[in-house]
């Protein structure tokens, strides 16, 4: 299968995949309602583990119904404000980082700055480079983030201080490899990096990774300093989210069970 093909198929299975989800989510409510879990800590921490497993679900099948942007069909682009999306993503997953044990650091030297993007393909590009740095960083360890420009281009970057990736690894990095799954954590399905290499594409840019083994890794995502004329409004968080927390959505396959017990979710 072809990423054209798979890019039309995916998504339907993400559509049904959901429609039987849904009613797992609201037996999961019925028996522990969020009133009962404020009560009950060992209640609220058996159905964090619940929470944790749908989250994780749920993540999935965006990742199947992304898989639109591999076919040929442009991405829908519109002038915004890069340096605000960035900073207050990193808001969101900064308050997160002491559950792992993680430092995380912001770097942009500017304080808005126009230029074209989507901004739902790029809220998971965010979200997928900071996922790999929380997986893969141990506890101790360091995270840094930056935002900048450089010789007409504007550039995203995630850098982390954990093991690194081996070189062989990097040359297949951002292809699609099917009947290469791994079999276990920590590696997912195989669907994230080259989505966002993709997006990255479909944007005019690229997405470059460095790293050197025991030393840690960097993603940099460079797109064109360019504008299109064209604002669109639109609920993005709530198409990616579909609801939820997207944060913990975006991080499920990452985070301890207790960041999603009822307390912690408010």
């Amino acid at each position: 299968m072809n990423a054209e093909e798979m890019s039309q198929l995916l998504p339907h299975i993400a559509a049904y995949m959901r429609n039987s989800m849904s009613s797992l989510y609201l037996a999961a409510l019925q028996l522990a309602p969020p009133a009962e879990r404020e009560q009950d800590p060992a209640l609220d921490a058996r159905a964090a583990l619940l929470d944790q497993s749908y989250y994780r679900l749920t993540r999935l099948v965006n990742s199947l119904t992304s898989a639109k942007y591999f076919s040929s069909d442009p991405i829908p682009l519109q002038d915004g404000d890069l340096v605000a999306l960035i900073g207050s993503l990193f808001e969101e997953v900064e308050s997160l980082a002491g559950t792992k044990g993680l430092d995380m650091r912001y770097s942009c030297a500017m304080d808005q700055h126009i230029c074209a993007f989507c901004p739902e393909a790029l809220e998971q590009v965010f979200y997928q480079l900071i996922s790999n740095a929380f997986k893969f960083t141990p506890s101790g360890g360091h995270i840094f983030v930056e935002l900048r420009m450089s010789r007409g281009q504007v550039l995203f970057s995630v850098e982390d201080d954990g093991p690194g990736i081996p070189q062989e690894r990097l040359n297949t990095l951002f292809k699609l490899q099917p009947g290469k799954i791994p079999a276990s954590p920590p590696h997912g399905v195989g669907l994230g990096l080259p989505l966002c290499h993709r997006i990255a594409t479909a944007h005019g840019g690229m997405l470059m990774v460095e790293s050197r083994v025991g030393k840690g890794t960097r993603f940099t995502l460079a797109l064109p300093d360019q504008q299109v004329g064209r604002t669109v409004v639109s609920d993005l968080v709530s198409d990616y989210a579909g609801g939820f927390n997207r944060t913990l959505l975006a991080l499920a396959d990452v985070l301890p069970a207790d960041s999603f017990r009822i307390r912690n979710q408010n």
